[in-house]
């Protein structure tokens, strides 16, 4: 008997400029894949430069009236946003999981932390209340405004397609900007369902733009004149890149780098809870995330072995598979060559003499999907390329340490000092560790410490370009400017010339 196979449905995904669904460019496509089958079910758009140019004319002519919108009118349009979001966060997730693999649990967390941002930014009234000084002088007032910049843009990487757009345009929109989206060209197709949303919450025509697209784009919005910041959150390389290309161009930025993410394991920490947190935080969503534990520091000999035998026990019935499927740990990664290079960086630490204990090479699902199991290396040194690079994928590396003053030296010497953890069960150690350790994000028994939407995220060292860290006060900080006013109205008395600094007396 011949069995018939039903051909995947593979769809178009294109732009979206002033409040539609824009195909042009549509002549220049780029596949996107299902990364747990390995099959085409989409095509996007790549835009050229006139297609940039279409979006931001767009976000351009839109600002006038948006950003003359009360504060608190445009709050209400987030509010109406944050419900929709929440009503259709089922199908946005298996959107999240089709495209980039991770397992709907994930996919939906993912959208809560975004909308965490979207909450905060609903109080945007009370963030741009500015300062009123009376009588600075005699009968002179001093004023202080925060006022938006204009067009602004943000890039987005491929691991978290809901959440980083999420922490920059709701700020973005709520101070009074308008806003051009780039998305990964691996996962575009939430960018423009999230457009939809935002239109039907009321978000007049232009003020929110997605143009899809590679590098070309990207150099598009870093060097149009009407675009005046730009946020991105990527690899250093490329942070490095926009960060140079934006500020040469004249333009505010904030650039998020890579990461090598230290987690310290002290002798007198839980050992329990150290793995099971260990676990989710290396090889959860296969390991692609920016704030992923790497490197393992187990302090002691005793204390490695211990955390290395209970490792591969849970290593061992980690459970790898299609992220759209009940019971499964861990999903393929993004793409066929993605994959690979992480395939490679575990051959590089084989061969650098790094003891490889788990090769996730060997436990990957049989398939055509883009699957790694996970790999665990021990008797890593910081001189091996899998300690200094990220690798970006499901690949922890521990590191002994004979002290804590060794291993607070292993954290503070790397280049990247993007999050780390430690975990202790002694307060003094912790506090120590806080107050010394050279990394913009800290967990105290908390593996993986993304803060909330009121406060702010962002590394130190390598890990970040620019002076404002992403969402919460520095977000607001980062999509207004300052203006200041001195005010006086004076009687009818005419006033003598005078030549001398001005006092205020």
């Amino acid at each position: 008997m011949t069995t018939t196979m039903t051909p995947t449905l593979i769809t178009d995904i294109d732009h979206f400029i002033g409040d539609t669904v824009d195909s042009r460019g549509a002549q220049h496509r780029r596949d996107v894949y299902n990364p747990a089958t390995g099959a085409v079910t989409g095509r996007v758009a790549m835009a050229t430069a006139d297609d940039v140019d279409a979006a931001v004319t767009a976000a351009h002519t839109a600002f006038a009236g948006w950003s003359a919108t009360p504060p608190h009118v445009r709050a209400r349009i987030l509010f109406r946003f944050r419900d929709l979001v929440d009503q259709h966060a089922d199908r946005l997730a298996a959107i999240i999981t089709a495209e980039h693999g991770k397992v709907l649990s994930d996919a939906k967390g993912e959208i809560i932390r975004g909308l965490e941002v979207v909450e905060f930014s609903c109080g945007i009234p009370q963030m741009l209340k500015g300062e009123y000084s009376e009588n600075v002088g005699r009968e002179v007032d001093g004023v202080t405004l925060r006022q938006p910049l204009g067009v602004v843009a943000g890039i987005s990487p491929f691991n978290f397609p809901a959440m980083v757009p999420m922490w920059m345009f709701p700020v973005a929109l709520a101070c009074g900007n308008t806003f051009v989206m780039k998305p990964s060209e691996k996962d575009p197709t939430l960018s423009v369902e999230l457009a939809k949303l935002l239109t039907a919450a009321g978000l007049p025509p232009g003020v929110f733009n997605v143009v899809q697209g590679d590098k070309v784009a990207v150099d598009a919005l870093l060097q149009h004149p009407q675009v005046e910041a730009i946020s991105f959150v990527g690899s250093t390389p490329v942070a490095e890149y926009i960060h140079a290309t934006a500020a040469a161009n004249g333009k505010r930025v904030q650039a998020l780098g890579g990461a090598k993410n230290h987690m310290v394991i002290m002798p007198d920490a839980d050992l329990d809870q150290a793995v099971s947190a260990l676990m989710g935080a290396a090889y959860g969503s296969a390991g692609e995330r920016c704030m992923a534990i790497s490197v393992a520091v187990p302090v002691g000999d005793e204390v490695a072995d211990a955390l290395r035998e209970r490792l591969v026990a849970a290593l061992a019935e980690l459970h790898v598979g299609d992220g759209s499927t009940d019971g499964v740990d861990m999903g393929p990664l993004v793409s066929g060559v993605h994959r690979d290079k992480v395939a490679d960086y575990i051959q590089i630490g084989a061969d650098e003499g790094a003891e490889l204990v788990v090769d996730g090479r060997t436990t990957a699902p049989a398939g055509d999907g883009f699957f790694l199991g996970g790999t665990l290396f021990d008797h890593v040194t910081p001189e091996m390329r899998i300690y200094r690079e990220e690798i970006f994928g499901p690949v922890l590396s521990m590191v002994r340490a004979g002290s804590f003053d060794e291993a607070l030296q292993l954290v503070n010497d790397h280049e990247f000092g993007n999050g780390t953890a430690i975990f202790t069960a002694d307060g003094n150690t912790a506090r120590t560790y806080l107050s010394r350790v050279r990394a913009g994000m800290v967990g105290i028994n908390v593996p993986i410490p993304v803060p909330m939407a009121f406060h702010s995220f962002g590394g130190w060292k390598r890990s970040l370009f620019g002076d404002h860290h992403i969402h919460g006060p520095e977000g607001v900080r980062f999509y207004t400017r300052n203006k200041t006013a001195t005010i006086r109205w004076p009687d009818q008395t005419r006033v003598q010339t005078d030549f001398s600094m001005p006092t205020h007396s």
